[in-house]
């Protein structure tokens, strides 16, 4: 069982991923290949609740990962790319996981934790990534926008969203969700 002591001795009584010293407690890295104090993570209580539940991350908070996912400890690795890999359809986090290395046991105890998600798809059947530009294949009607965006209407730099089905991009300057079957590459 990871020591709670030791673990804080280590990040120096302060969160391993943010950097803030209030309310921290031992987060185990889930499907952990062992309870070693390198399986363990000092966080705080702003990072706990959004590691344990998706619906309640802050997204500019986890721009600290930039620094966290640096470290020597592969517990902290390990956080830090599972919430990179969330937060893939913003640019930021897709550029800190490009640069992120880990070794082949750390990567594949990171992956051990992420469940695969469905591709979002275009309307040929196109794998859509975040940045992509698109072109709108039919007229679609923005609700609550009181404008309708055209057929052929460009959107570029998409962000890929929860549900594979759907993708957000800007049209006439606001940010709008859209099916992503209604776009072609």
């Amino acid at each position: 069982m990871a020591n709670e002591q030791t673990v804080f001795k280590r990040a120096n009584e302060a969160c391993e991923l943010c950097g803030n010293s209030e309310g921290l407690s031992l987060y185990m890295v889930p499907e952990s290949p062992n309870d070693s104090d390198n399986c363990a993570v000092a966080v705080c209580s702003t990072c706990l609740p959004q590691l344990n539940d998706a619906g309640a991350i802050d997204v500019n908070h986890w721009r600290c990962l930039n620094d966290a996912m640096w470290s020597q400890v592969p517990a902290v690795q390990v956080v830090s790319w599972r919430m990179l890999k969330q937060l893939e359809s913003e640019t930021w986090a897709q550029d800190l996981l490009d640069m992120l290395y880990l070794d082949d046991d750390t990567l594949e105890w990171a992956k051990a934790g992420i469940d695969d998600r469905e591709p979002t798809l275009d309307s040929n059947g196109d794998v859509l990534k975040a940045g992509d530009s698109v072109h709108l294949i039919k007229d679609l009607t923005v609700k609550g926008a009181n404008f309708t965006a055209k057929r052929g209407t460009p959107v570029r730099n998409i962000r890929l969203t929860n549900n594979p089905l759907h993708i957000e991009g800007k049209v006439n300057g606001q940010t709008i969700v859209i099916i992503a079957a209604y776009t072609k590459k």
